[in-house]
C-alpha cells in the first residue's frame, strides 16, 4: 500500500468544478450518529475550502481548538490551477473566526515552512500553537521529523531533529508530550516489534535529547503503526494500526497509561473506524470535539477532513478529561499593550522545571495544559518588569476547567507590588515550605539583576482569630522570608519585614476562596 502520506492522483480542471458544484448543491456530509457506552459519536465532513477533490489529510489542532494545520496536494501553482492537476503536499493553516465561530478560509504556509517539490506535512502542534512538527520527504524515499516555531505571525525555518529522533530510514509522524519534554514518532527503523513502530525520547535539562526507547509490544505490533496523539491529559494515546486485529487498512486506538506503562490498545470502532484507512485522529483539550482525516464513503476526495463530536447519553456522565487549561494574554500593566514573556511551570513539590513557554512576541497570547495530579508553580518573567505568579494546585481527580486570564505585567518601579503566589508556610507558623523555594529564587534572581533594587515582604493573614495573633503572625512570616534572601547572598539593608496581619484584605473574607486570598505575601518595591 502507498504510504499515508503521499497519495498523487491527477484531476482536471473540468472535473473539479463539478465536482465542487456538486458538493455544494448536496452536501451529504454527516455521518449518522452511533452510539456507544457513554456517548453519542457524530462524525461530520468539513465543507469546502477546507475539503476539495483532492487529498486534504493529517489535521494537527491546537488544544483550545482556535488554530488547525492540514495536508493538502490540491492544485496551488498557476500551471497546477489551470490544469486543475494535484500538486505536491503541502501544509495549509486555518483559524477560527472568533465572531462567527466557523473556520476560516485556509492560508497556505510559505516556503519557509513548505519546500517547493518536496512532500511537506504538519504532523503534530504543541498545546499552545506555537510549535509545529513537520515530516518532510527527501530524494531517496524516506522523510524526517523538523520543527518550526512561531514567531509573531510568522513560522520559522524548519529545524531538523538530530539523531536519535531521525535516522536515514522513515520518520513519517510525531506528536509532542503535554510539557514538551517528550516526542513520540513513528520510525521504520531496526530494532522494533515490525515494520513502522511507534518510539519516544525525552529532553534533558540541558535540552539534549535522551535515549531512543521503543514503546514495545502492548502498542507496537508486526504490522505498521502510524499517526501518534498523545491529549493534552498527558495519559491518553491515540494512534492509528494494521495490528491490533483491525477491520481494515489503519483502524485508530486508544490507550490509557497505566503507572509507567501503557493499556492494551482498545479499537475505537465505528463510525472512527471503516473498511478503509482513518488516520491522524486529534482531540481538543476538552474531549468534546475531535479531528481526523478518513477514506470513507460520501468523501470529496480520497482523503477528507472531518470533525467528530462527542455527547454524553442521557443520564451517563461525561468522562472529562483530567486537567486545566490556562490561556490568556501578557500585557503591560500600564500600556495594555502584549508583551513577550518567559512562562516557566514548575512542579512546587518536587522544586523541578517542568517546562518552560514564551507568549507570543506579536499578541502576547499564550496557552499551558496542566495534566491533573500536581501543584503546579507559574512565573511570568520579562525584561525590566516584575515577574508575576500564579498557584494551581491540582489534585489527581481535577476535572477538566478552562481558566481565561490576563497577565498584566508591572515595570520595575517604586511603589510597585506584587504577590508572591508560590510561597507557603506551615499551618499556622512562620515555618516557610519547600514548595516556596523556586519563586523565592527567582525573587533572588530579580534582585541580582537590580543591584540597587530595595523592597518590602509584607505578610498578610485572613480575619479568622484574634487581631493581635494575626499581626505576630505576619510579623514572623514576613521575617522569615527577609532571613531566606539574606541567606541566599541579598544584603539584609535591601530588604524590610513587615507584618500587616488582617489590616489590608483584597477580598472578602465571607467566603473561602476570599480568605485565601488575603493570606498572602507582597513584596513592593521602596527604591
Amino acid at each position: 500500500m502507498t504510504d499515508p502520506r503521499y497519495f498523487g492522483h491527477s484531476f482536471f480542471i473540468r472535473g473539479l468544478v463539478a465536482a465542487l458544484i456538486g458538493c455544494w448543491a448536496f452536501p451529504a456530509f454527516c455521518q449518522p450518529a452511533v452510539k456507544n457506552d457513554t456517548a453519542k459519536v457524530a462524525i461530520k465532513k468539513l465543507m469546502p475550502p477546507l475539503n476539495t477533490p483532492f487529498n486534504d489529510f493529517a489535521p494537527v489542532i491546537s488544544a483550545d481548538g482556535s488554530t488547525m494545520m492540514f495536508t493538502s496536494n490540491r492544485p496551488s501553482t498557476e500551471r497546477e490551477l489551470a490544469k486543475g492537476k494535484a500538486g505536491r503536499e503541502y501544509i495549509y493553516e486555518v483559524t477560527v473566526d472568533p465572531k462567527k465561530k466557523k473556520w476560516g478560509a485556509p492560508k497556505l504556509l510559505g516556503p519557509a515552512v513548505n519546500a517547493p517539490g518536496r512532500n511537506n506535512s504538519a504532523i503534530a502542534l504543541s498545546p499552545d500553537g506555537q510549535r509545529m512538527l513537520v515530516y518532510r520527504d527527501n530524494n531517496d524515499g524516506n522523510g524526517n521529523v523538523f520543527e518550526s516555531v512561531l514567531n509573531g505571525t510568522e513560522w520559522s525555518e524548519l529545524t531538523e531533529f538530530p539523531e536519535p529522533i531521525n535516522s536515514e530510514e522513515h520518520e513519517s509522524s510525531a506528536c509532542y508530550s503535554p510539557d514538551g519534554r517528550m516526542i513520540y514518532f513513528v520510525s521504520d527503523r531496526e530494532g522494533g516489534e515490525g515494520g513502522k513502530d511507534i518510539w519516544y525520547v525525552t529532553r534533558g535539562e540541558s535540552d539534549t535529547w535522551g535515549a531512543l526507547k521503543n514503546m514495545g509490544p502492548v502498542i507496537n505490533t508486526k504490522e505498521d503503526e502510524q499517526g501518534i496523539f498523545l491529549h493534552a491529559d498527558g495519559r491518553t494515546l491515540y494512534f492509528s494500526s494494521k495490528g491490533h486485529g483491525s477491520s481494515g487498512g489503519y483502524d485508530l486506538f486508544r490507550s490509557a497509561q497505566e503507572g509507567s506503562g501503557w493499556s492494551v490498545p482498545n479499537p475505537l470502532g465505528a463510525p472512527l473506524n471503516t473498511p478503509g484507512d482513518d488516520l491522524y485522529l486529534v482531540f481538543l483539550a476538552d474531549g468534546k470535539t475531535a479531528y481526523m482525516s478518513s477514506e470513507r464513503s460520501g468523501g470529496m476526495g480520497e482523503k477528507d477532513l472531518y470533525e467528530v463530536k462527542f455527547t454524553p447519553l442521557p443520564g451517563r456522565k461525561a468522562q472529562d478529561p483530567l486537567l486545566t487549561l490556562l490561556k490568556g494574554q501578557v500585557v503591560d500593566e500600564e500600556t495594555k499593550q502584549p508583551v513577550e514573556g518567559d512562562i516557566e511551570i514548575t512542579d512546587n513539590a518536587k522544586n523541578v522545571s517542568i517546562s518552560k513557554q514564551r507568549s507570543n512576541s506579536s499578541t502576547g497570547n499564550f496557552l499551558l495544559s496542566l495534566p491533573s495530579g500536581k501543584n503546579y508553580g507559574i512565573s511570568v518573567s520579562a525584561p525590566g518588569y516584575l515577574f508575576h505568579s500564579e498557584n494551581f494546585d491540582l489534585q489527581d481527580t481535577a476535572s477538566y476547567k478552562e481558566v481565561v486570564k490576563v497577565v498584566e505585567l508591572k515595570k520595575v518601579k517604586v511603589g510597585k507590588s506584587i504577590v508572591l503566589n508560590n510561597v507557603f508556610y506551615d499551618f499556622d507558623k512562620a515555618t516557610l515550605r519547600p514548595e516556596s523555594s523556586t519563586e523565592l529564587d527567582a525573587l533572588v534572581q530579580l534582585l541580582k539583576d537590580n543591584e540597587k533594587l530595595r523592597i518590602e515582604l509584607g505578610s498578610h493573614t485572613d480575619d479568622k482569630g484574634a487581631d493581635d495573633y494575626n499581626q505576630k503572625l505576619s510579623d514572623a512570616r514576613a521575617a522569615s522570608v527577609v532571613t531566606h534572601l539574606a541567606n541566599k547572598g541579598v544584603a539584609q539593608d535591601r530588604l524590610v519585614a513587615k507584618g500587616y496581619g488582617e489590616t489590608s484584605p483584597i477580598a472578602p473574607n465571607d467566603t473561602e476562596e476570599g480568605r485565601q486570598q488575603n493570606r498572602r505575601t507582597e513584596f513592593k518595591v521602596l527604591e
